[in-house]
């Protein structure tokens, strides 16, 4: 295994450390437990926290900041943040307005979040991301992938125009309804405390519905070119959405932390290009790595279908440690 690691034990403390510092004019580190919030809250403002496992970066401390999140609960690699800690986030953040969870869809997640909202005395919703095209083999559901930042985002501009709880829940669960993600990985990748990859996977296979815990997809095949790969994303996730993937839509290749920008901007032409022969216009679009895997080598397309509302706040300022624009 060659990472940049002093220790195993520390990766997680020292990563945070050298985040809050990058990004001090933005976020600070929570006083009593490991969570990022934001350095200036705003008052009565219902606060977004969200929370995963770490190796996922910037989600989701690099959403944290004016238009996204409050506050983001970093679990150790690949495991959920616990109860205490997200609820300390939770009361460090909460201003008045009350506090909306951002879940992705993995048990653990679902129940630590749970059992956080159980322990608040204020007013706590919960939006769960489930947005993947299909569950996984090793999965027991759909899961929450690249979606959660559009999800972040959104609801991020609507909390910031004073949108209250029930309306932000409401929201939420509108743009989870109309986003699906699908993903493909051609390498696995390598958890600091496990010392060797995930899955084993040959020179000349991938892996389709793979997913951002590096956990294997639906189904491997053999390596097919980037159009090919292209067009499976795209019947999956037009497939998934029926009559709902004709309109406007925002569309996000998402990298999983070792692919190039290249190969990444090839894919948003050939997905771009089969969307809208099948009458998705694609009107928003994000290219990078915002929703990694660790160094897995692969990447997910997430189409997000836009109501003027959705594309109004999808369009609103934010200013955060992963995304900055309208400031």
């Amino acid at each position: 295994m060659k990472k940049l690691i002093n220790d195993i034990d520390t990766v997680l403390s020292e990563s945070l450390r050298g985040f809050c510092a990058a990004h001090a004019d933005i976020v600070r580190i929570g006083e009593e437990k490991p969570f990022v919030r934001r350095r200036h809250l705003k008052p009565g403002k219902v606060a977004l926290v969200s929370g995963g496992g770490s190796g996922h970066e910037p989600l989701h401390a690099g959403m944290v900041g004016h238009g996204m999140l409050d506050a983001a609960c970093p679990g150790q690699v690949f495991t959920s943040p616990t109860p205490d800690l997200i609820l300390a986030a939770a009361e460090a953040v909460e201003t008045g307005g009350g506090v909306l969870f951002i879940v992705k869809n993995y048990e653990g997640d679902i129940m630590n979040f749970d059992m956080a909202r159980e322990m608040s005395a204020g007013a706590v919703a919960t939006v769960l991301t489930d947005v993947a095209v299909e569950a996984s083999t090793y999965s027991t559901g759909r899961r929450g992938v690249a979606g959660t930042l559009i999800v972040e985002k959104i609801l991020g501009a609507a909390a910031e125009q004073g949108a209250d709880l029930a309306a932000l829940k409401a929201l939420g669960d509108r743009v989870n309804g109309a986003t699906r993600s699908m993903g493909i990985a051609l390498t696995s990748c390598t958890v600091p405390a496990a010392g060797k990859p995930t899955f084993d996977i040959g020179e000349d296979e991938m892996e389709l519905g793979v997913g951002i815990h590096g956990e294997p997809g639906r189904r491997r095949v053999k390596l097919m070119r980037a159009a090919d790969i292209a067009a499976e994303m795209v019947d999956a996730i037009t497939g998934d959405l029926e009559s709902r993937a004709r309109g406007e839509a925002l569309l996000l290749i998402n990298g999983f932390g070792g692919t190039p920008l290249m190969e990444l901007y090839l894919m948003y032409d050939a997905v771009r290009a089969l969307l809208e022969r099948a009458g998705t216009r694609v009107v928003r679009s994000l290219v990078g790595n915002y929703v990694t895997s660790l160094e897995m080598a692969g990447c997910s397309a997430t189409v997000s279908m836009l109501s003027d509302d959705a594309r109004r706040l999808w369009d609103a300022p934010v200013h955060t440690p992963a995304l900055r624009w309208g400031m």
